[in-house]
């Protein structure tokens, strides 16, 4: 199959602009509960409803105003992920303004840059320090006197001071500006993280947003209900978080942010979501945790043996969905009850104990892992989406997982696979274009854009991808090979947190191993091997000498090999250590590998691979 287009379509009827969506929902339903907002640090919630955060919004959107905000122009917000980010989101479009989100992490040279490139006219930081990375930056841009404010408490340039500016504004003022912006009006510019390029800001409208959420919660509606809640963990930065907050308040399900990741066992126990979006590194340190502690106490076998029991079981819950029921004997379904009792239950427990769905995206995820979860009893939906397309273009439904596959287009939305094996995506979750015109020219194809991503469609719509079109390799003997599967499954070893294959023009292919730093360190203790170095911030990945981890790492590299024929396989790596935070800039905030950025960063060690032959795997 070489496209599919969804059957289902979006109805907009009433909806002129994003805040209409907070509009509807007041009307519906002022008193929900809508938010969990931490006090005393974390260690208790209270409760805001629906108007309690429609008046948080109008109060700020007054502020934002009288702060000198006019129609169309850009408002930057760098914030961790917290209560104050979605009200000054949707203040930002009460006021017609257009939102410029940066990352909380985000650099000097970062921030300096996307403050200039969309123009910002006024900025709100979550901090004092990222308020001063803001400030600074538009001094730098020639605002003498910059209208800067911050989320924590400042007297005189926080939000209640903004608050206070914003007395003199009317709600009928802040009303009339409301409905200033239409469907096809700009409400948001988005930086995209640069996995394999240089940030570009793309350019999403108000149409992009309502039409994805209202999309993607009609497709969910069994997940996304005002009985249910979610702990929203990612940065609201990246469009994924935003859109499902979005959804949340539309549809009524309580919202609670957690910045911290130390913070998130603990409040996964008090909250008790019924839904979480995570990425895939996530779901491999739970079962590299439960693995390890089951070592521990002697139970690593038994362990083995029940992951093997979930996994086995996840397989048959998916059959299941395609008309095959299982056929589980006495014997079996005793041993999985034991299981459940020893292992599947305490990991629920550790989620809340009343997750009904985890949804997975930023990067894909291993079938092994899907199915380990579903047998466990909580099913994992795989979907699939960028920055352009709003997030999610395509996913998976619930009674109808397939693991593997990123599932099919939602609605008001079409899959393409062009001769070249990219996948091409149109809908209404599809950008305006980007800001800057010479970013545009190769990026759409006959109204499609090109995401950049390698794809398959099978016989039923369902869409699997195969890497990255930049990513593919060319060797020396004429061979193409397309690196991603081989990666994600060496990748799969909890030792390692991302292996890249390289070799454009050499004879043979390479394997950089980079290890998880922590779990490394972990094996090196309990085997007595070698202190490992520590990276440095900002410092050149370290090569690893260490020969226990090598040897484990290359039988590691040999039976992933055996998976793939001769011109796949990496025929020599080298393993290493590097500081994986996004301080040390080979990461996205969503843990992503720059592989642009760290191949040159390591050009040299890949150089002496080939030269000296690395370590044979």
């Amino acid at each position: 199959m070489k496209e599919i287009t969804s059957s289902a379509t979006v109805d907009l009827t009433g909806y002129r602009n994003v805040t209409d969506l907070l509009v509807h929902r007041l009307a519906v339903a002022p008193n929900h509960a809508a938010f969990d907002v931490p006090i005393a640090n974390g260690s208790a919630w209270r409760t805001v409803t629906t108007a309690e955060f429609a008046e948080d919004v109008m109060a700020t959107a007054r502020g934002l105003i009288a702060a000198g905000v006019e129609p169309g122009e850009s408002v930057a917000i760098m914030a961790q992920t917290r209560y104050e980010w979605a009200v000054c989101d949707l203040a930002v479009w009460y006021a017609a303004g257009v939102v410029v989100p940066i990352y909380d992490t985000s650099a000097r040279s970062q921030v300096s840059a996307i403050i200039a490139d969309a123009d910002v006219q006024v900025a709100i930081g979550g901090s004092r320090a990222q308020t001063d990375l803001l400030r600074a930056a538009m001094i730098a841009r020639g605002h003498a006197d910059p209208s800067v404010w911050t989320m924590d408490a400042c007297p005189g340039s926080d939000l209640a001071a903004l608050t206070v500016l914003g007395r003199r504004i009317s709600p009928e003022q802040v009303e009339a500006r409301r409905r200033l912006a239409d469907l096809d009006s700009l409400a948001t510019i988005v930086y995209t993280s640069g996995t394999t390029s240089d940030p570009k800001g793309a350019n999403l409208t108000h149409r992009n947003f309502v039409g994805q959420v209202l999309g993607v919660a009609a497709s969910y509606e069994q997940i996304v209900t005002d009985t249910g809640n979610t702990v929203i963990f990612l940065p609201l930065a990246h469009v994924l978080a935003r859109a499902l907050q979005l959804i949340c308040i539309a549809k009524g399900m309580r919202i609670a942010h957690v910045d911290q990741p130390k913070q998130a066992v603990a409040s996964l126990k008090q909250l008790r979501p019924t839904f979480l979006v995570v990425v895939p590194r996530v779901l491999q340190k739970i079962d590299d945790a439960a693995a390890e502690k089951a070592a521990r106490v002697g139970l690593g076998r038994l362990w083995r043996a029940a992951r093997g029991a979930a996994i086995q079981a996840g397989i048959e819950a998916e059959n299941a969905d395609a008309g095959s029921p299982p056929h589980r004997g006495w014997l079996a379904t005793v041993r999985f009850a034991l299981f459940d009792r020893l292992f599947y239950a305490s990991l629920r427990a550790r989620l809340g104990g009343r997750i009904e769905y985890l949804l997975c995206g930023a990067a894909s995820l291993n079938s092994e892992l899907s199915w380990l979860f579903r047998g466990m009893g909580v099913p994992i939906v795989e979907g699939y989406g960028l920055t352009e397309t709003t997030a999610p273009i395509v996913a998976n439904l619930p009674g109808s997982i397939r693991s593997g596959t990123v599932g099919v287009p939602l609605p008001s939305s079409a899959v393409r696979i062009s001769e070249a094996g990219e996948v091409l995506v149109r809908g209404i979750g599809v950008f305006a274009g980007y800001r800057r015109a010479e970013d545009n020219i190769d990026a759409f194809t006959d109204g499609f854009f090109r995401t950049g991503d390698l794809g398959t469609l099978d016989d039923s719509g369902r869409l699997t991808l195969r890497g990255r079109l930049k990513d593919v390799i060319v060797t020396s003997a004429g061979k193409t090979i397309a690196p991603a599967s081989w990666e994600a499954e060496v990748e799969a070893d909890p030792l390692i947190a991302h292996a890249v294959l390289v070799g454009e023009g050499k004879p043979y292919l390479g394997g950089i191993i980079l290890l998880d730093t922590e779990i490394a360190r972990s094996w090196a203790v309990r085997h007595g091997g070698d202190a490992l170095p520590a990276p440095g911030v900002d410092g050149e990945p370290l090569t690893v000498n260490d020969e226990g981890l090598i040897s484990v790492v290359s039988r590691v590299v040999e039976q992933v090999n055996q998976r793939f024929s001769p011109a796949e396989q990496a025929r020599r790596i080298v393993v290493l250590l590097a500081d994986l935070s996004e301080a040390g800039g080979l990461v996205t905030p969503t843990m992503k590998l720059k592989k642009t950025v760290f191949t040159q960063r390591v050009g040299a060690i890949i150089d002496r691979l080939y030269l000296s032959g690395g370590t044979v795997a």
